[in-house]
């Protein structure tokens, strides 16, 4: 087995990272190995130096590849050689004086408190199974600040209605608890009996279902969201990521602790959190521009 696939290996069973992130990972190393190839005409990962590493990285910006992208396959190599360290294939690491280029933070689009209660308090979803869902939907996605992925692989247990919290199996196969509001308990329960009425006995266990009763799907969620959010927003992206950057901003708007918010969200790191602060900062700035006599 080579390095390339013995650190796939490493990053599927021991870091556990999910499928999509090891492909982008994989493919970060193959466009390397590919450059390799055609400049030094060697791919063995273990002779490279910073030198290539920094041919590599001139070679992504001239051709227009973004500060970001750049970034994302700079992380990968300094992973892959921190394991290659590890397993004492190299004695020294030749990305330790890579530096990564300056990006520019982009802030994370939120729909304003007043346009989610103009949704939530007055639209019509209508009284059918697929109205109720799909208000349920805005409401969790809203509530929880719950990602995509965690929402359409809810179950029937998930619900712990004791706790009035939601069990979340969230990246890396980490569990945690995101609380709601105990007005939510009967609203639950009134989906599941509403949709156990409408399809009498599914063959699966998930919470949310599509109009023919089988477990909904991303693009399904998406849609129901971007259709939802265009009656109150202008916004051009409208996806059940923007209600996660939703809830984080109101949140913080509101007062909420930061590390709590992290553990809502289901962040490893707090500097993930953190981009929301810039937010709003921008918020309090505009708040100041209105209120200050001489601002």
């Amino acid at each position: 087995m080579g390095y390339k696939e013995s650190y796939l290996k490493y990053l599927q069973f021991e870091k556990r990272y999910s499928t999509h992130t090891i492909r982008s990972y994989e493919s970060d190393l193959d466009q390397f190995i590919t450059f390799c190839s055609s400049t030094e005409d060697s791919n063995d990962l273990a002779q490279v130096d910073f030198k290539l590493i920094r041919s590599w990285i001139v070679h992504l910006m001239e051709n227009n590849l973004s500060s970001r992208s750049v970034n994302r396959k700079i992380t990968t190599l300094k992973s892959f050689y921190k394991y290659l360290m590890r397993e004492q294939v190299i004695q020294k690491n030749p990305t330790d004086k890579v530096l990564a280029p300056k990006t520019s933070k982009k802030l994370p689009g939120f729909v304003e408190e007043e346009k989610m209660d103009l949704l939530l308090d007055d639209f019509e979803f209508g009284e059918d199974f697929s109205g109720i869902r799909n208000r349920l939907i805005i409401d969790v996605l809203y509530i929880t600040g719950m990602r995509l992925s965690e929402l359409v692989n809810l179950t029937n247990s998930s619900i712990q209605f004791d706790e009035q919290a939601l069990k979340v199996l969230g990246k890396r196969n980490k569990e945690r608890l995101i609380p709601f509001h105990q007005a939510y308990v009967n609203v639950f329960k009134n989906y599941i009996k509403l949709r156990d009425d409408t399809f009498k006995q599914l063959d699966h266990d998930f919470l949310f279902v599509t109009d023919k009763g089988k477990k909904l799907y991303p693009k399904y969620v998406y849609r129901i969201v971007n259709r939802y959010l265009r009656f109150v927003t202008t916004m051009e992206k409208r996806s059940p990521h923007v209600l996660r950057h939703t809830f984080a901003t109101h949140m913080l708007n509101r007062g909420a602790d930061l590390n709590a918010i992290k553990e809502i969200l289901g962040h490893a790191n707090l500097s993930a959190t953190q981009v929301y602060t810039h937010t709003t900062f921008e918020k309090l700035k505009s708040i100041y521009k209105q209120a200050h006599p001489r601002a």
